[in-house]
């Protein structure tokens, strides 16, 4: 039995896999340099607790990319806060 909740587990973390979106605007990044933010939720992602400004993390550039993502750290996040319903996501714009 204990061998089985073991495999399960492994399964699990092998089977997480790491979701990602990009969006580009413009010609995306011209410049090279980085802004990252977190994005909270609560209720498993349902309701979001903070609201990260994406155009105001470009710093007013016309040509960026957004890279919302839930990285390991946020799945490592989610393990622990998940009894309260609460997770994140990283939010990076590179300019």
């Amino acid at each position: 039995m204990k061998k089985v909740v073991i495999l399960i587990v492994v399964a699990a973390f092998l089977l997480m896999s790491c979701s990602t979106h990009v969006h580009t605007i413009g010609k995306g990044p011209q410049t090279g340099k980085t802004e990252t933010a977190k994005q909270w939720y609560i209720l498993f992602g349902l309701v979001p607790l903070t609201d990260v400004d994406t155009a105001a993390m470009a710093g007013g550039a016309a040509d960026y990319e957004i890279m919302t993502q839930q990285a390991p750290i946020d799945i490592v996040i989610s393990m622990v806060l998940g009894l309260t319903t609460i997770s994140s996501r990283s939010v990076t714009v590179k300019t």
